[in-house]
């Protein structure tokens, strides 16, 4: 037992040596991006979801010093069938492209995609089959918008 907390002792050591700092700390690169990104308005259910997410992790804008625009996509595949073809899973594959610029000159300081799935049964009811799918969706979106915060909040330190 002792050397378990040996370990963990010289493991916090090594760590607060070698200039780790959290990012959501007080100078960590989140500090940077908190309430001052706004999201551009969503259009569909998916694109509310995620922008729920985002403002979440980041907090919602007052004063925006940067503005994030994003084009999700979803789209469905059949993962498994039966031999009467009756479709017993499927995946949603989820595409999101970001484009974040500073809000005074418009300028894009970073952009990207990124790219994630989720799956869903579709062997209970009608109602069971679509509350899963509906459940997938935003599973999805909370995917695509954890990695997109984790990119900003790595590009965070060469922002202006």
């Amino acid at each position: 037992m002792s050397w378990s907390r040996r370990s963990l002792l010289l493991g916090a050591l090594a760590t607060g040596a070698c200039g780790f700092t959290p990012a959501f700390g007080p100078n960590g690169a989140a500090s940077r991006l908190q309430g001052r990104v706004q999201v551009a308005e969503p259009d569909t259910r998916d694109g509310f979801l995620l922008t729920r997410r985002i403002e979440d992790r980041l907090g919602r804008a007052a004063t925006p010093r940067y503005l994030l625009d994003t084009d999700m996509s979803v789209t469905q595949e059949r993962m498994a069938v039966t031999q009467d073809n009756i479709t017993t899973r499927f995946n949603l594959i989820g595409r999101l492209g970001y484009r974040l610029r500073d809000a005074d000159t418009s300028e894009v300081l970073t952009e990207g995609r990124i790219d994630s799935f989720t799956g869903y049964s579709a062997t209970g009811s009608t109602v069971a089959t679509r509350a899963a799918e509906r459940d997938a969706r935003a599973r999805l979106a909370t995917i695509l918008a954890d990695q997109l915060v984790t990119r900003l909040i790595a590009t965070a330190p060469d922002l202006p």
